[in-house]
């Protein structure tokens, strides 16, 4: 399956009987399907079959939809003049004149008014607003198909990103597993140079105990088991960007497994190399969970 992006946009048109259909289609982040819609007076019916459409299609996403509807040159329908309007408008310009001295009102201006021109009252019957409604909801399929491809498009673009976080995670485990620090020549020298500083500082230390202590401390900074989950987690995140599909949410909780051992690998490291690769780790994986926060 693919992976597809939260963000996109697409637009399609379509037209029947002298009415032009036009959709806007967007679409960015989001935790759940969010739906708004920009729908023209009078098309409200359309809402819950536009809605039904896109939780159809889609599993997360903060989405706006805007229909536009019009008339095409031979079918546009004349205005009507609502002259009783027109009338008081007139009047009432004429007195603000007299009164304050205000410019006289012109025609064009009056006619611009909200209410003067009305739209010519046409029959509409339940055949045509039928065939009109199941248009513009056509039309809205061909807006989703286009977004899908968006969506898609970003989606292999951050797919190819992600493998690229992931490969840079299991470069920086396996730098961490090789390290020279990890070898145990190397974690006893430092040990027996630890203990031999105490040692000098004070007589009175129990040298049996103090060894006891350092072995204790050595094992417990062992940093094995962050290792093996790390390597366990890239193939997981591999696994689930193979497999495609709304995988958002999946990825986000691994990143949060990443970053975990990436903080403990930190907090046990008893050497500058593996703390250092530990913050590198860090910061590629807040990188991996960014980008994550764009998919479905």
């Amino acid at each position: 399956m693919t992976l597809q992006s939260m963000t996109g946009f697409s637009r399609a048109t379509g037209e029947i009987e002298g009415t032009s259909i036009a959709w806007e289609l967007k679409s960015v982040n989001g935790k759940t399907i969010e739906i708004r819609l920009r729908l023209p007076p009078g098309f409200e019916r359309l809402e819950l079959g536009v809605r039904q459409a896109l939780q159809k299609r889609f599993a997360r996403g903060n989405f706006q939809a805007t229909l536009s509807i019009g008339r095409t040159g031979g079918a546009a329908a004349q205005p009507v003049i609502n002259e009783a309007f027109l009338k008081d408008l007139a009047g009432l310009a004429k007195r603000l004149q007299d009164q304050f001295g205000t410019a006289p009102a012109s025609a064009d201006g009056l006619l611009a008014l909200r209410g003067v021109l009305e739209p010519s009252e046409t029959q509409e019957t339940e055949e045509i607003r039928a065939a009109l409604d199941a248009a513009i909801l056509s039309t809205f399929e061909l807006a989703i198909a286009e977004l899908v491809k968006a969506r898609q498009s970003e989606g292999d673009a951050l797919r190819e990103v992600l493998l690229g976080h992931i490969d840079t995670i299991e470069a920086l485990v396996a730098k961490a597993e090789a390290d020279p620090s990890r070898e145990p020549v190397s974690i006893r020298a430092r040990l027996a140079e630890q203990v031999a500083l105490l040692m000098d500082a004070s007589a009175t230390l129990d040298e049996g105990r103090l060894h006891m202590e350092a072995a204790f401390l050595a094992t417990k900074a062992d940093i094995r088991e962050e290792i093996d989950r790390l390597k366990a987690h890239v193939a997981s995140g591999r696994a689930l960007l193979a497999a495609g599909g709304p995988i958002g949410r999946k990825l986000d909780f691994l990143a949060q497994e990443f970053n975990r051992e990436s903080n403990t690998l930190c907090s046990k490291s008893n050497a500058g190399a593996i703390t250092a690769i530990g913050l590198e780790l860090k910061a590629v994986v807040d990188q991996f969970r960014e980008q994550v926060q764009n998919l479905e």
